[in-house]
């Protein structure tokens, strides 16, 4: 490993503090990571030093602040391989989504169109989909998971088979079984069957802790956050083909995102600038593009391979505690940082209550997936995720957390 987490757990200030009197231990990074100095300085360094507007002003300030807010879109463009025109600065990665299904899918299908989407998908990527079919009418299949918490590709073929599929929605990375989907080969399957299939993919556990090379992966729109990737909250994109966005309406309309305004009507700036309508996030680009230079700097193999690493250690030690059983594939190789588990006649949310006695923070609920939850035969789970700051001195708290949770709750 070419870092070393010590170190780097220096540089996030949160850290650092006690909880109960005990050191913080968070392992909660699929929800939120924490964010180092790097990213709060620039977000300072914006505030102090050229508190401007974008893209309006002639003045040096603005310039500045010009530079630091496209600066930002190039560092994101190049960490996922996509051209800078294809990156639209969006509040989060549900706000990708929703300008997806908005200014595509509602565009463009009809009653006898067919979605495929999955049972392990984030509300964000399935609920703006369920709202564009109550006025759309088109029909919507899902992809099963098994047993193993793969997905069925083989039932993914024969739901493809008719042709009649013409958008694809799936996690790269799912939050909560923390399994890695073949987003390419499920693409690759997609165009198959029809040529015209669009295929969208939900990103934001993906990029922050392994190399995505988007174009690669012949997926046609690209959803991240910036608030899991040691960015700052209120910042995400959709990354995307040009051509497509240049056939796309804008999504919000005002200030900004226009070319021109009479009258009699309104044309559109070009791409991406017609998807960023009013005074843009940007303190938040100026810490998403910092967050990019630390993640870029240690390497997303790295994280990958640390990850993998302590992934193995956390399902080896879980596994050891009588009663406790975790979802999703069981090779490292085959998930990311996220570990959901249940403790037999424990409630999820008393296991993070007496966990949070002993300083570890993880998330309890159903995640934002109810249609994974109940496809699981359960209404929440405990998760526990990782992330490059963690290191295997986090796992024995959390263990002896679970072995406390045991004993007082499941008597």
């Amino acid at each position: 490993m070419s870092f070393d987490v010590q170190t780097r757990k220096k540089d996030f200030p949160t850290l650092s503090r006690e909880v109960h009197g005990r050191r913080l231990v968070y392992l909660d990074s699929a929800a939120t990571s924490q964010t180092p100095l790097p990213v709060l300085d620039a977000m300072d360094g914006y505030y102090r030093t050229c508190r401007s507007n974008v893209h309006r002003g002639v003045y040096q300030l603005a310039e500045e602040a010009t530079d630091l807010y496209e600066g930002a879109r190039r560092k994101l463009a190049a960490l996922v391989g996509a051209p800078e025109h294809g990156v639209v600065f969006t509040k989060n990665a549900t706000e990708a989504c929703n300008l997806v299904a908005y200014s595509w899918v509602r565009r463009n299908l009809g009653p006898d169109d067919v979605v495929l989407t999955t049972h392990m998908e984030h509300h964000a990527n399935i609920v703006p989909l369920l709202h564009a079919r109550e006025d759309l009418g088109f029909e919507i299949r899902w992809i099963p998971v098994r047993e193993d918490g793969q997905l069925d590709l083989e039932e993914a073929a024969r739901l493809l088979d008719d042709g009649r599929v013409r958008f694809v929605a799936v996690g790269h990375v799912s939050n909560v079984l923390g399994t890695i989907n073949d987003v390419a080969g499920i693409a690759a399957m997609a165009r198959e069957a029809n040529p015209d299939c669009i295929v969208h993919v939900d990103g934001t556990q993906a990029v922050p802790q392994m190399p995505v090379d988007v174009p690669a992966l012949g997926v046609d729109f690209y959803a991240l956050t910036g608030h899991k990737m040691c960015g700052p909250t209120g910042i995400g994109a959709l990354v995307a083909r040009p051509e497509l966005l240049e056939q796309m309406p804008p999504f919000l309309t005002g200030g900004e995102m226009i070319l021109d305004v009479t009258t009699e009507g309104a044309t559109w700036a070009p791409i991406p600038g017609r998807f960023e309508a009013g005074t843009p996030m940007i303190a938040e680009a100026a810490g998403l593009g910092a967050a990019v230079d630390y993640l870029t700097e240690i390497g997303l193999d790295e994280v990958r391979a640390h990850e993998q690493q302590l992934v193995a250690a956390f399902l080896e030690g879980l596994e050891r505690i009588e009663g406790v059983s975790v979802h999703g594939p069981r090779d490292p190789a085959l998930r990311g940082g996220a570990i959901s588990f249940k403790l037999d006649g424990v409630h999820p949310h008393d296991i993070g209550a007496m966990l949070d006695s002993y300083g570890v923070c993880v998330r309890v609920g159903h995640h934002c997936t109810k249609p994974l939850m109940r496809h699981l035969g359960v209404n929440a789970t405990a998760r526990a995720s990782v992330y490059l700051y963690n290191d295997l001195d986090d796992l024995p708290p959390l263990l002896e957390g679970l072995e406390a949770a045991a004993s007082f709750f499941a008597r």
